[in-house]
């Protein structure tokens, strides 16, 4: 392949990659429906470069804190809490960067705003020529912030590919990062997990590069390129580039743990770079490389080291004969993070955790990858090709390392690259797989590895037709599903949608019922062109999912029951409550019959208004079932609005790829007017 012809494709590769993320970043015309993104943006808009640096660091004062809301904090057109402590448990750096980049373009915006035609969502949204209220703009900036970040990760991978393998390879590899629906679909968000993949293969990319310049030329032939080593079988110094890579990589690695704590995990493949580079003084550099993590992660989350203003206690712990005493951290960001941790365990019983009961460990990841995440061929390939890498990783670390070491004259390296890979991607799937919440977001920062993994194992096929047979069946097919996916996009958001039918047919005033961990409708948005409040109507929440075991009780049916005897009407805005309470018998005794009672009509709800969006291509709807798991019968009105075109059930999906901009809407209207006794009698005790 000729470099102009290699320039072109990446050209055309990463054009892909951004107009797949940029399309339809106003996906919810900022209503804010992710709940994580709409918390982040809340606390953005207290975020303010310090001016008073008396105050600067002082954690109940300074307006860079993210774990307390500052004394005078305020922004237009939102409810600001003042002089509090806040949760905050997501990395500081995304945070900041949002904000940064929500400024810039607070200053240039102005000046650039009359370049363009004002219909352009450049012009809109990112450039506020509509004057948007802060907490909109720092969305639509941040978005598109993340997208580009998303977009930057594709890049990467080409030149990670390509220094692994080949430039048709990293060409591949990219290719398949571009079109990859999990990595599109996140890159919409303004949440830390893009930002985080970003840093995680720029730290490994560093990694690989400072191995690989120890290789005369840079390049690795084959499995025979040697160098001749110490006796402690570490490569010697032999590159002026090595400490710039490695000073590289340490920075990565502060950035990508400033965006979320798991990325401590990149520790390891950085203790390994080093100590097959650093010759006889690797442990020197390994404590200078930690030394730059860290203070690169305590420039970009200054207030992770500087508030000292939370509890975090540790227990007093008996180790064989000795017992380490309870001791205060008094740490907001340690906080944090044991409290994320005991949710992602399992340790901690999170309502809207109790989705993952009964799902497999590591499996139920890869099946959710496989359905929806890569879609079939290229999850299946990604799979393969992790596992053939694992067999020739493996077979070349025994081989020279364990059977033929004492032996051997010289050093073989040409796997160690890879090797670095694993050691980040192996420990990370061992500890994410078996968390027990399993988010799909939660794979992210090792799918662009499997993306290089898939197009090497493809173009490693030995007979061209098969080759490219096979290279063209999953990235044509994976572009195809990318295409759907983004499809959706172009159709208003079922909530908007209900939000419209509700101001259009339901008289102010009266009461909506929603259920408790899901949104509630009407949104508060304009109709016709004058503001619609969502203030004009009475609402009441539902708590089928909140109380379980014990408190799933006659009292907690009697509560709900009083309420749906009062409402006018019923919303069900997601399968957020149906998907689980129906599955957990013995924790939802009485909860879990509410749903299949209310779906046959038995409640005294009719369905009035039935909505939804999906990928679509060529007429053809990809449908996720959000009725099989929890062995429910929907309504007819939801079927009928499944037969109203082809659609292809692919099967259920993890409610965090749907809930946010594709669910499912369901408005009840109260026609039979029921008792509560009478509702009462049709559950079983």
């Amino acid at each position: 392949m000729q470099l102009w012809q290699e320039r072109v494709l990446l050209v055309l590769i990463l054009f892909t990659a951004v107009s797949l993320r940029l399309t339809g970043i106003d996906w919810d015309a900022y209503q804010h429906y992710h709940p994580d993104e709409r918390y982040i943006t809340w606390v953005a808009t207290t975020i303010e470069f310090p001016t008073n640096w008396r105050t600067a660091l002082n954690p109940e004062k300074s307006a860079f804190n993210p774990f307390y809301w500052p004394p005078d904090a305020a922004s237009e057109g939102i409810v600001v809490l003042q002089d509090e402590h806040r949760d905050f448990a997501y990395g500081h750096l995304p945070l900041y960067l949002g904000v940064a980049a929500t400024r810039l373009v607070e200053r240039i915006g102005p000046a650039l705003v009359g370049f363009f035609p004002a219909e352009w969502l450049l012009t809109r949204d990112l450039l506020n020529g509509v004057g948007a209220i802060e907490f909109r703009h720092i969305t639509a900036v941040s978005r598109a912030l993340t997208a580009l970040f998303d977009t930057a990760t594709v890049f990467l991978v080409y030149l990670l590919g390509k220094r692994l393998y080949s430039a048709p390879v990293g060409l591949l590899a990219a290719a398949f990062l571009a079109v990859n629906v999990m990595h599109i679909q996140l890159a919409h968000f303004f949440i830390s997990d893009p930002f985080l993949t970003f840093f995680v293969v720029a730290a490994l990319l560093c990694m690989v590069s400072s191995v690989r310049c120890q290789v005369p030329g840079g390049q690795v032939a084959d499995d025979e390129s040697r160098i001749t080593h110490h006796a402690s079988y570490r490569l010697p110094i032999t590159d002026y580039r090595l400490p710039l890579y490695l000073s590289l990589a340490a920075i990565a690695v502060g950035l990508a743990i400033g965006s979320k704590f798991t990325a401590v995990l990149l520790l390891l493949p950085l203790a390994l770079t080093i100590y097959v580079t650093g010759g006889e003084r690797w442990v020197r550099w390994l404590v200078t490389a930690v030394f730059i993590s860290g203070i690169t992660f305590f420039i970009t989350n200054p207030f992770a080291v500087l508030d000292l203003t939370c509890e975090v206690v540790t227990p007093a712990t008996a180790v064989g004969p000795l017992t380490i005493p309870a001791l205060d951290w008094r740490s907001c960001y340690l906080q944090d993070i044991v409290t994320q941790g005991a949710m992602v365990r399992g340790r901690s019983d999170v309502t809207f955790a109790r989705q993952y009961t009964d799902t497999w460990p590591y499996l139920y990841f890869v099946e959710m990858q496989l359905r929806w995440g890569m879609g079939l061929l290229l999850g299946l390939a990604a799979c393969a090709g992790l596992v053939w890498e694992i067999w020739r990783v493996g077979k070349w670390v025994i081989s020279n390392w364990v059977i033929k070491r004492p032996q051997l004259p010289n050093y073989p390296i040409t796997q160690l690259p890879n090797l670095l890979l694993l050691s980040w991607i192996i420990p990370f799937f061992l500890l994410t797989g078996a968390f027990q919440v399993k988010f799909m977001r939660y794979l992210q920062p090792i799918t662009p590895f499997l993306m290089i993994y898939a197009a090497a194992l493809l173009l490693s096929i030995r007979w061209r037709w098969a080759r490219w047979g096979a290279v063209t069946a999953v990235l044509l097919t994976t572009f195809l599903y990318a295409l759907s996916f983004v499809n959706l996009y172009s159709q208003p958001h079922p909530w908007l949608a209900g939000s419209a039918w509700v101001y259009e047919n339901v008289l102010p005033g009266a009461l909506i019922l929603s259920e408790q961990w899901d949104d509630a409708l009407p949104s508060t948005m304009l109709v016709d062109g004058a503001p619609r409040f969502r203030s004009e109507y009475r609402s009441e929440e539902l708590t089928w999912l909140t109380g379980a075991d014990e408190a799933d009780n006659a009292a907690k049916l009697e509560r709900n029951l009083a309420r749906l005897a009062a409402g006018d009407y019923l919303t069900i805005m997601s399968n957020r409550v149906y998907g689980v309470a129906p599955r957990l018998n013995e924790r939802y005794p009485l909860s879990g019959q509410y749903h299949q009672l209310l779906f046959d009509g038995s409640l005294g709800y009719e369905p009035v208004y039935v909505t939804t969006r999906m990928p679509t291509l060529l007429g053809i709807r990809l449908y996720a079932d959000r009725f099989g798991w929890p062995g429910l019968t929907p309504p007819d009105e939801v079927e009928t609005l499944l037969a109203a075109q082809p659609t292809l059930n692919l099967g259920r999906a993890d409610e965090s790829f749907t809930v946010y901009d594709q669910p499912l809407l369901i408005i009840f209207q109260n026609t039979g007017h029921l008792s509560v006794e009478e509702m009462r009698a049709l559950f079983e005790p």
